[in-house]
């Protein structure tokens, strides 16, 4: 089995995100220095696979450009989408990380 390269930390944090002139609602589930998951509903594929995610820090939002690596169906409806980031990541969203492992020990 392939381990993941960076470790994920559990979070339930909402996000935006919009593909192909559409807006779309998450949570995200998981996440680390490479990726994340969200859990969403009612995504409409096919769609572009590269978009930003938008995450609410206090007082500014976090732009988070990402592509999808893999979609999750539940019955007849996605629900779900695993995403990698495109560039390495930002100082912040660094940051953001290490906030998240901190608060949780």
């Amino acid at each position: 089995m392939q381990r993941r390269s960076s470790e994920r930390v559990s979070v339930n944090i909402n996000v935006r995100f919009c593909c192909e002139d559409r807006g779309y609602s998450g949570t995200v589930r998981n996440l680390s220095e490479n990726g994340m998951f969200i859990s969403t509903r009612d995504m409409r594929f096919p769609f572009d696979t590269n978009f930003k995610v938008l995450i609410p820090v206090e007082d500014y939002v976090l732009t988070v450009p990402v592509k999808v690596s893999r979609i999750t169906k539940t019955s007849d409806s996605y629900d779900g989408i695993a995403v990698e980031l495109l560039n390495p990541p930002t100082k912040d969203y660094l940051k953001f990380i290490e906030f998240l492992k901190s608060a949780l020990e």
